[in-house]
């Protein structure tokens, strides 16, 4: 118990540092330009908002079950009139898979998050900074049709029911930093469930009201370093704040928040898939096991398919 108590407060302060340092970092370069920076469309703003694909290696450090893997499966179709439209729709499919590292190896309780986002780019098209409205209709669920408790009033993590629906409205800036050859992303969006949109098990102890920030920077190969123009190393940062009355929280409850750090790294001899290393705390994300919190660090492969 001392032992973790001590990791999640070490998480916690490593979290609170890095999500300062970063966002610092953001604004510090926000009014810079290059001339030369590529030319960003909508698409490429809206994959690089999207959840990415991943899987993760069974080698988690932190408080969660032991896991063969994880992997977010999350294929982005495009709705758009033409290549240079203003406005366009995202389709994802989002499911979340979890093996766990027990007899037979079970999958337990996925996550499915079918979703449709909108995207409008403000202002002019053509320039190298920009803002970018976007909104998201979702469902989430895990499958499952069996009683939301078992018979001793515990919740039922084998075969319970979870089903929420939820809208997200936010906006996204786009710029660059000649300094360090990078693109920035930094987006702001809030998160409703309205109360009838969900299962009634899940009124007073699930949040359905988030404050959603995210800061993302793609480091650009220089000049005929990387001809396909794939960025070698790219960091996210993401927070989520639960605003509404759940679960009898104080307002500056440190479980109302959730944070997570990730670095991601394209090696040259890969081509569509490269590696990572993510710090997560806050709130288990998988469908009916949001009631767990989790403090943990983890590695694997994920795809990065964008090209500027």
């Amino acid at each position: 118990m001392v032992v973790k108590n001590r990791f999640k407060k070490s998480m916690s302060r490593c979290f609170c540092t890095s999500v300062l340092v970063c966002f610092l970092f953001s604004y510090g370069y926000s009014q810079e330009n290059n001339d030369s920076l590529p030319q960003l469309d909508i698409s490429k703003i809206a994959l690089v908002n999207q959840t990415d694909s991943y899987v993760t290696f069974p080698t988690d450090i932190g408080n969660i079950a032991p896991l063969m893997f994880e992997a977010n499966i999350s294929p982005s179709f495009i709705i758009r009139k033409r290549k240079d439209s203003r406005l366009m729709a995202v389709l994802t499919s989002q499911v979340i898979i979890r093996m766990y590292n027990e007899e037979s190896f079970p999958v337990r309780t996925p996550s499915y998050i079918p979703q449709v986002s909108f995207y409008y780019v403000m202002g002019n098209k053509q320039s190298k900074t920009n803002n970018t409205l976007f909104g998201r209709l979702a469902h989430h669920s895990n499958g499952q049709d069996d009683n939301f408790y078992d018979e001793n009033e515990n919740i039922n993590l084998q075969s319970g029911n979870f089903a929420t629906n939820f809208f997200e409205i936010g906006i996204i800036k786009t710029s660059h930093s000649s300094t360090l050859n990078a693109i920035k992303f930094f987006k702001s969006s809030i998160e409703v469930h309205p109360k009838s949109w969900m299962i009634e098990e899940l009124h007073g102890q699930y949040s359905g009201l988030r404050w959603h920030n995210a800061f993302t920077a793609f480091k650009l190969p220089f000049i005929n370093s990387n001809k396909d123009g794939t960025p070698n190393f790219s960091l996210k940062v993401e927070t989520s704040l639960m605003l509404d009355n759940y679960n009898n929280l104080n307002s500056f409850d440190i479980d109302r928040l959730n944070a997570s750090l990730t670095f991601y790294y394209h090696p040259k001899f890969l081509e569509d898939i490269g590696l990572f290393v993510q710090f997560y705390h806050g709130m288990d994300y998988y469908n009916i096991y949001f009631n767990n919190h989790v403090d943990l660090i983890r590695f694997g492969i994920m795809t990065e398919i964008l090209r500027f």
